[in-house]
């Protein structure tokens, strides 16, 4: 697929984003539900190869390329790694999956109610890098904990900014300020941040396309003025900590917005289980994914 390809794939494809991309902090839970306990493997090394292991089976499962997963987002050393002899990007492409990569460098401490991005000091020569290897688009998390108006400004208008400077070097951001689902002011939060994304949406240059990745919002359909936008490419759907059920029977009161599923789509792989059983448990979960995506 080359970029125009891609682009119309992500535009109107009837499927999900796959989320690939736990990175340091958050592998060894991923392991651990995987069924590999931090015993099988010592050292950054030996923990990444676990985790790319995973991956790529379940890139290779028959299911995956089922054409129901339009997208997968890619931890980089994911990105710089193989799946049967080919780069990741490319294995994916060759499936009808259009391939992102993760692009933040973790999350600052919080303040004013929020956790913005730590400084992406290594952007610029990861963005070289994901271009080389024929990547699609980025995606980078912010992190909302409550309804503090200046706190979200902040946020969306770090995300925007980066947003744009990935943008000029020729890739699609997707941009992911997350909100807390246990946030006890989350509806109060989520109609603030969507009247800040309206403003960057509108601030952006004629043509400039962006993606969203935003929480399922407690009021089914809140972001519906941000899908309709002419610079939005799509609006994808983070589960947040909900479970495969959860998360489904929340989207479905979202028409337009699809699925960028972690837990919900791998939660129930498990190492130990035969390539027969592995495939069958993923193909489940990627038709209620898919299912929900395209409710509306």
């Amino acid at each position: 697929m080359n970029f125009d390809e891609m682009t119309a794939k992500i535009a109107g494809g009837q499927g999900f984003i796959a989320a690939l991309d736990q990175s340091g902090g958050s592998t060894p839970k991923a392991l651990r539900g995987y069924g590999i306990s931090d015993e099988a493997w010592s050292g950054d090394d030996e923990m990444f190869a676990r985790i790319h292991d995973m991956r790529s089976r379940v890139i290779t499962s028959p299911s995956f390329a089922n054409g129901k997963i339009i997208g997968a987002i890619l931890f980089e050393r994911t990105m710089d790694s193989e799946v049967e002899g080919a780069s990741t990007a490319d294995a994916l492409k060759e499936r009808g999956i259009v391939p992102f990569i993760k692009v933040d460098q973790g999350l600052a401490d919080e303040a004013d109610g929020v956790q913005m991005m730590k400084p992406l000091d290594k952007l610029p020569a990861l963005l070289e890098k994901s271009v080389g290897h024929g990547m699609f688009g980025t995606k980078m998390r912010s992190v909302i904990k409550s309804a503090n108006a200046a706190g979200i400004a902040k946020v969306v208008e770090q995300q925007f900014a980066v947003g744009n400077q990935i943008a000029d070097a020729g890739l699609v951001p997707m941009l992911e300020p997350e909100f807390d689902i246990t946030a006890a002011d989350r509806a109060e939060g989520e109609r603030i941040l969507l009247a800040e994304i309206m403003k960057g949406l509108n601030s952006l240059p004629t043509g400039r396309k962006v993606m969203l990745k935003l929480s399922i919002p407690v009021e089914g359909g809140l972001y519906a003025p941000a899908i309709a936008h002419p610079n939005v490419l799509r609006v994808v759907a983070l589960s947040g900590g909900f479970s495969t059920d959860e998360a489904c029977e929340k989207l479905a009161h979202n028409p337009g917005m699809i699925a960028s599923f972690s837990r919900g789509l791998l939660q129930d792989l498990r190492a130990a289980q035969s390539d027969a059983e592995f495939d069958d448990t993923l193909g489940k979960a990627i038709d209620k994914i898919c299912t929900a995506s395209v409710a509306g």
